[in-house]
């Protein structure tokens, strides 16, 4: 039976994922997945999920708190600020619901302090160094030209809990048919 979740050519909305087409040669994209923000008539913008950092937050500049948190490169826009995700809710003040349960940004210092005071939290939050973007009609441009297949987020946990490398594989995987030729398939298909 198919996983609901993971039922494919749905349009683009705020809280959905983008899954890449298994040979976009753009660096930023290959093989990414990407949690989309906001999504209107203006444009959109999202983090690529897959695409990690070894870094603690510290190496990122002096003003950082030292907590060991795995980062991620969220696109290509904007790579001199770091943002959020997480599912504190109003535990954060000025964070902006994104879909029910997960929260963009807010107060960073609140953020800091609730990690320091309980680490697990961290299993709750996600940062990113920098966003991805598009502006107005240009993703949906992309998916009529089959950049992108549009699925519904699967699970929090999927989302704060299970970072790995590997996940645009995982839903490929899910999604069966041809997207489960396409997981399987290397980068480079002259590897193969």
């Amino acid at each position: 039976m198919l996983d609901l979740a993971f039922t494919n050519n749905l349009e683009p909305n705020k809280g959905r994922i983008l899954l890449s087409d298994p040979f976009m040669d753009e660096e930023f994209f290959r093989r990414s997945v990407v949690l989309l923000c906001d999504f209107n008539e203006e444009g959109s913008f999202g983090f690529i999920l897959n695409n990690f950092l070894p870094l603690n937050l510290r190496e990122l500049g002096p003003n950082f708190p030292d907590i060991v948190a795995q980062l991620t490169i969220g696109g290509p826009i904007d790579n001199d600020n770091l943002y959020f995700i997480h599912t504190l809710g109003d535990k954060i003040n000025e964070a902006i619901l994104i879909l029910d349960g997960i929260y963009l940004g807010g107060n960073f210092e609140q953020l800091t302090q609730l990690i320091q005071e309980d680490n697990s939290i961290l299993n709750q939050v996600r940062f990113f160094i920098g966003y991805s973007g598009w502006s107005k009609a240009q993703l949906e441009d992309e998916i009529s030209e089959h950049n992108w297949v549009v699925i519904n987020l699967p699970s929090l946990n999927e989302l704060f809990v299970d970072k790995h490398k590997h996940t645009w594989n995982s839903y490929m995987e899910r999604l069966g048919g041809k997207y489960k030729i396409f997981a399987r398939s290397p980068i480079n298909p002259s590897n193969n």
